[in-house]
């Protein structure tokens, strides 16, 4: 397709056709990361290109009003960033809703990626971007929008007060001395926090902003430094290319080397791309550019359908050819139909009315995602409703038959609450009364919250405690390693209570299984055969091993058996792991929805022995 660069001296199409490489690198490793492992990188392209490339923008637009400087470039960016992000967020949204029956988390981080504060949202979620999770997320991708966003918050002010925009006579170097420093810093707190918590050196544009203020660092010194040119230009772009690549195929424990070898070689490769050298002609072919120039339409699309596809279908050899022909159409119909003509056209005269209508837009599509997630919850689900029950972790329950039945109160986290089925089964026998205290949160459990888990329902509910009733106890915080205060926690409740004549119940913890895909992708439905169901849904593991690095937790069991012992004790572990392997799922179904978590189907399976324990004298 043909590029039209007449209206724009300053645009080089060799920047595109960079972008092309990084987008399809980023694309490819989110197809099958085993063919590119560090296709991921492609993002970090995308941060030099945007420093260098606002860097030039804003050079080319000299002013001399600071209003006008500062509300021209948001609107532009506005103009630029929101239209195709707009459309893309709002379409995803509805078209998740009918495969996720709980889509909260998406919709959220939809909304929060609107704001460009995806980034923080998914930090805040101690989201780990290279879970097999994350791609379940249709908004996950956003965050790099995030960290762009906020750097634009930040950069336009450093352009104007070094003097650069102004074209002041020590404009360039007082902002690439201040650019500099700030550069360096973010570069030691980078390296930093990759080592102790490499979330927030992944998420937060402050340890992102070296990336995007090297290609800044990158157009002043090509602009006023001749030696700096010269010596760039002597690396072949050919080796800075092949490096590039070498890169993307290091082992993610060197994600931090790799991000900033990547970095430094496109720099290099950024400034040798001469004219009328062969890596030139190919980063300019017209059809590598135009690849480039719906790049961003491309990643917007692109996890969006790969992550629809992991609701559905799945990815498979034989899916390949689909999802790539429907991300390429939905990018160029964005590009040619949304971007093009709302960027390039002229919405207002004045360029803060703009903003404005941009900002606008922006809070009107977030409604429209409070909408499907609360009046429209659950309503638009297309799958088996059985099947979202099934999957339901139950929270806080109350259900009163007749004030004299004997009460059963479940207490614990959120593994308490995968009894749930069981616990209304026996409910509706019209024999017992319910009261389920769990309580989630548990991969951020402290002792002050383990505590709240235990004893708040104990001063909530203990001025009601009658002989008969029945207090079940999960054990499954053991699961947390060294947090073991819930035994303590569980005699003080026992010991406040040891004389109303209460029956005491303590449940085993239920099989772990690491790395399992969400179950509720490995559920057969009308848009999921089950021929597409991913081997990552089947998982196995073997008891003795299990059992041999729990004994310290189990041997913690007993003791706080023999120290109790009126408590009856339901060894769920091995009702559910009869045999020599556990597995995650029977001939019929999944038992569980996640690692550790129950299903209903999966509870049931215990609902027999619940009974017998609750109704024997």
């Amino acid at each position: 397709m043909p590029i039209n660069t007449k209206n724009n001296s300053s645009y080089r199409p060799e920047i595109d056709g960079l972008r092309a490489f990084a987008v399809i690198a980023v694309i490819i490793n989110h197809f099958n990361k085993q063919i590119l492992p560090g296709g991921y990188l492609g993002v970090d392209i995308f941060f030099v290109i945007s420093g260098f490339v606002i860097t030039s923008s804003l050079y080319q637009r000299q002013s001399i009003d600071f209003k006008d400087f500062i509300i021209g470039f948001y609107a532009r960016r506005i103009k630029r960033l929101v239209p195709a992000l707009s459309f893309f967020v709002l379409i995803i949204s509805i078209l998740i809703c009918f495969f996720n029956p709980y889509p909260g988390a998406d919709l959220f981080t939809g909304i929060s990626s609107l704001f460009g504060l995806s980034n923080i949202y998914l930090l805040q979620q101690q989201t780990d971007y290279f879970a097999q999770s994350t791609q379940l997320n249709v908004f996950t991708h956003t965050w790099s929008l995030g960290v762009e966003e906020q750097f634009y918050l930040f950069f336009p002010f450093l352009i104007w007060f070094s003097g650069f925009g102004r074209h002041a006579k020590n404009g360039a170097r007082n902002l690439f001395l201040l650019v500099g420093s700030i550069t360096i810093a973010s570069l030691i707190g980078y390296l930093y926090f990759s080592q102790i918590n490499q979330s927030v050196a992944y998420f937060l544009m402050p340890l992102r902003f070296w990336e995007m203020a090297s290609g800044c660092l990158l157009f002043v010194g090509l602009q006023k430094k001749k030696l700096v040119k010269q010596l760039i230009e002597m690396v072949p772009p050919l080796l800075s290319f092949t490096l590039i690549i070498g890169v993307m195929f290091l082992p993610m424990r060197l994600a931090s080397f790799s991000t900033i070898a990547v970095v430094c070689l496109s720099l290099f490769l950024i400034a040798s791309l001469k004219k009328n050298t062969i890596f030139f002609k190919l980063f300019t072919n017209p059809k590598v550019v135009y690849i480039g120039l719906i790049s961003y339409s491309l990643y917007l699309w692109h996890w969006g359908i790969l992550s629809i596809s992991r609701w559905t279908i799945g990815i498979h050899w034989w899916s390949f050819p689909l999802q790539v022909t429907i991300i390429f159409c939905m990018a160029i119909a964005s590009y040619q139909w949304i971007e093009i003509p709302l960027r390039k056209g002229i919405w207002f005269g004045k360029q803060w009315k703009n903003l404005l209508v941009g900002i606008a837009v922006l809070i009107l599509v977030s409604m429209n995602l409070v909408v499907l997630g609360k009046p429209l919850k659950g309503k638009l689900y297309n799958g088996d409703k059985f099947n979202k029950w099934n999957m339901k972790i139950f929270r806080d329950t109350k259900n009163i038959n007749n004030s004299k039945f004997p009460t059963i109160y479940l207490i614990g986290d959120s593994h308490a609450g995968h009894y749930g089925a069981v616990m209304n089964n026996l409910v509706s026998q019209k024999e017992f009364n319910l009261i389920m205290h769990p309580r989630g949160d548990g991969l951020k459990l402290s002792n002050k919250l383990s505590e709240e888990y235990v004893l708040a329902p104990l001063r909530k509910y203990k001025k009601n405690f009658k002989k008969g009733d029945i207090i079940i106890f999960s054990a499954s915080i053991l699961k947390y390693k060294d947090k073991y205060d819930w035994t303590n926690l569980y005699e003080t409740f026992i010991n406040q209570t040891k004389n109303i004549g209460i029956k005491y119940v303590l449940i085993s913890p239920t099989p772990t299984f690491s790395k399992v895909q969400n179950i509720f992708t490995c559920q057969v439905e009308w848009y999921r055969p089950v021929s597409t169901i991913s081997e990552d849904c089947f998982a196995t593991f073997k008891k003795s091993e299990w059992v041999e690095s729990n004994v310290e937790p189990m041997k913690l069991i007993e003791e706080f058996l023999l120290k109790n012992q009126k408590v009856f004790y339901i060894d769920a572990f091995s009702l559910l792991c009869p045999n020599d392997y556990c597995t995650n799922n029977d001939k019929e179904s999944f038992m569980y929805i996640d690692e550790q978590h129950l299903s209903s189907y999966g509870a049931m399976k215990l609902s027999k022995t619940f009974e017998i324990f609750i109704k024997a004298k």
